[in-house]
């Protein structure tokens, strides 16, 4: 089947506009149908429009990770993955078949995977490596507690006892159900990925709450939204336009 219609999902312009460029020298028949940059704006793409031939698809989106897009949208077209991860992960991406370059992406690594879906009769992307590459990205067991230095040793924080996390002055805090403030090791990009999304949001660059911790959400200015966290009124944790509707999803579900 010819490659002739593809989506660009890239949240940063220099590498859309590289993918874009060297998609139409390489095949100057192809037509870029659009450049999304979050998860939200994409899946309601998907929702609006047919599928296109080929999907380029970057892992790490402004609000988050593509594949939540996966996980809401049934997407049976051929994806392309582009990642800055390191060399273990990217074996893992090769180990589950799924088609993915590294950035920045290389002119003759685009040319052989659009020729090589080009000449698949099967276009349908397999869902059976694309779990795979999930329950990589997304571990079945999921951070359970942490364990911190504590006076001349250590002890253990719990979980579920966390109301949210903050990053503030280059650290990672957790405030506890007790009131009490501990600080973490763990980026919030990492937590991102240890921490079970069913019950842990990334709110905004500053903020992963706990869903237990939310009291209310307060329409903002601009479609944002303000999570009112119980039992604390003094902390103001905003969503942007772009992720407020798949907070309201997530708390929905």
């Amino acid at each position: 089947m010819n490659i002739t219609n593809v989506l660009i999902i890239e949240d940063e312009k220099l590498n859309a506009d590289r993918l874009k460029r060297l998609l139409k020298e390489i095949k100057p028949s192809i037509v870029i149908l659009d450049v999304l940059d979050n998860i939200a704006d994409s899946i309601s793409w998907f929702k609006n429009n047919e599928l296109p031939d080929l999907v380029m698809m970057d892992i790490r989106l402004s609000d988050g990770l593509s594949f939540e897009i996966l996980e809401t949208i049934k997407i049976d077209c051929p994806i392309i993955f582009t990642t800055a991860f390191d060399e273990y992960a990217v074996r893992a991406f090769k180990f589950n078949s799924i088609d993915y370059l590294l950035k920045p992406v290389e002119k003759t690594e685009l040319e052989n995977a659009v020729q090589k879906l080009d000449h698949r009769k099967d276009l349908q992307i397999n869902q059976q490596p694309l779990q795979g590459l999930l329950d990589f990205i997304y571990p079945k067991d999921f951070r359970l507690r942490f364990l911190i230095p504590f006076k001349d040793g250590y002890k253990t924080i719990l979980v579920e006892d966390i109301l949210y996390f903050y990053s503030e002055f280059k650290l990672t805090h957790a405030q506890l159900k007790c009131g009490t403030v501990e600080i973490v090791p763990q980026t919030l990009e990492e937590l991102e990925q240890q921490l079970n999304p069913k019950v842990f949001f990334r709110a905004n660059r500053q903020f992963i709450v706990h869903i237990d911790a939310i009291k209310r959400l307060h329409n903002h200015f601009n479609g944002k939204l303000k999570i009112e966290i119980k039992n604390n009124d003094g902390v103001e944790i905003l969503v942007s336009r772009e992720k407020a509707q798949l907070l309201k999803n997530w708390l929905d579900y």
